[in-house]
């Protein structure tokens, strides 16, 4: 039987994976809490990619025998030799009662393993604790797992009337330092940042986060006809950030080969470039994929129903004119009922800005 204090575990367990966020992946967030007698005896989390696991942590930080205590955490346990030893036979040889667990890891090579191994050796398994808060933090591995693509997130400042710039295409400053400063805070928890070629014309972004995060994202530029410059900020500083081009056969052979000179990866893709790209990233490992803009970029993936999660960065100002850059451009959604609809997971104040995150729902 699961009871509220069960969740209330499960949801500390939540937590504690959070701190893994960009240091982790491809592996998924994951924290596990040990109680015995409803008392907290160890707790850990997966700190960094080829380190000990969650369950290895909280088995490591405990002062006294763990036989017999309750380990709560939020995926299956895995149950295979990876760049770490099965967690199953950790808490097998530990003497663990009872595991309960947030959600079931859909990777082949646990997938319901995991479970049956601690149920033949005697430990009482229980399922889908906080399934839903679980399922929600671990929903970017989970669709990379189970369909092979990058969680996307749209991130885009605008004015209260959804402008990103001018009719005259300015946009600098729309939002303030401290709405920038949180850009750079998740661009060093990505894989990769994404913009199109205006974006990358207009303002010759460097796409760093500053100060670096956990990860160093690969900067991404959508350009389909070769028009991004050699001496483009990215392209000259290529050799010591990662960056991609996404590029046609319509953008010239030389121009391709200099940028592969210039330590640039060029991706030649195919008309419906936005799912050939979600291909490659996701058999690269890239579990999210963080699509600053501009309008024409953002509408590309909307139309393609690409988008995960929307970050929205709204300054308290109005710019009007029809002729004005929305956030989103493309065809657009043709009817109100087929509108990309999400929930608000969380709202900051930036100081005169305003954050929303919103998940598709």
């Amino acid at each position: 039987m699961i009871s509220p204090s069960d969740n209330d575990w499960m949801r500390r367990s939540l937590r504690l994976a959070q701190r893994g966020l960009g240091a982790v992946e491809p592996n998924p967030m994951v924290g596990a809490v040990l109680v015995r007698d409803g008392r907290l005896i160890g707790e850990g989390w997966h700190e960094r990619f080829g380190g000990p696991h969650a369950e290895i942590q909280a088995l490591r930080s405990v002062q006294e025998n763990p036989a017999g205590s309750t380990l709560y955490v939020i995926l299956e346990p895995c149950c295979h030799f990876g760049k770490t030893p099965p967690c199953t036979d950790a808490l097998i040889r530990a003497g663990i009662r009872t595991v309960y667990i947030g959600a079931r890891d859909p990777f082949p090579k646990v997938d319901g393993g995991g479970i049956n191994q601690l149920r033949a050796a005697g430990i009482e398994v229980w399922e889908d604790v906080a399934v839903d808060e679980a399922s929600s933090l671990l929903a970017p591995y989970l669709k990379r797992v189970k369909t092979g693509y990058p969680w996307v997130i749209a991130k885009s400042a605008s004015s209260l009337d959804g402008k990103i710039a001018t009719s005259t295409g300015q946009s600098r400053w729309i939002t303030g330092e401290k709405a920038r400063c949180h850009v750079h805070e998740w661009r060093g928890r990505v894989d990769a940042v994404a913009v199109g070629i205006g974006t990358a014309l207009a303002d010759d972004p460097m796409l760093t986060a500053r100060p670096s995060g956990p990860r160093v994202a690969n900067r991404v530029v959508f350009d389909r006809t070769g028009k991004l410059p050699l001496t483009s900020t990215m392209v000259l500083t290529a050799r010591e950030v990662p960056v991609v081009v996404v590029t046609s056969a319509e953008s010239q052979e030389d121009w391709r080969n200099q940028l592969t000179g210039l330590g640039v990866e060029v991706w030649v893709l195919g008309h419906n470039n936005i799912t050939e790209f979600l291909n490659e990233a996701g058999r690269r490992g890239w579990t999210r994929v963080l699509v600053e803009g501009g309008g024409s970029l953002l509408g590309a993936f909307l139309d393609k129903d690409a988008v995960d999660e929307l970050h929205l960065y709204q300054a308290p100002i109005l710019v009007g004119g029809a002729h004005s850059r929305s956030a989103f451009g493309g065809e657009g959604r043709p009817q109100i009922a087929s509108a990309w609809r999400g929930r608000v997971v969380e709202e900051l104040l930036l100081g005169d800005d305003r954050f929303v995150r919103v998940v598709r729902t």
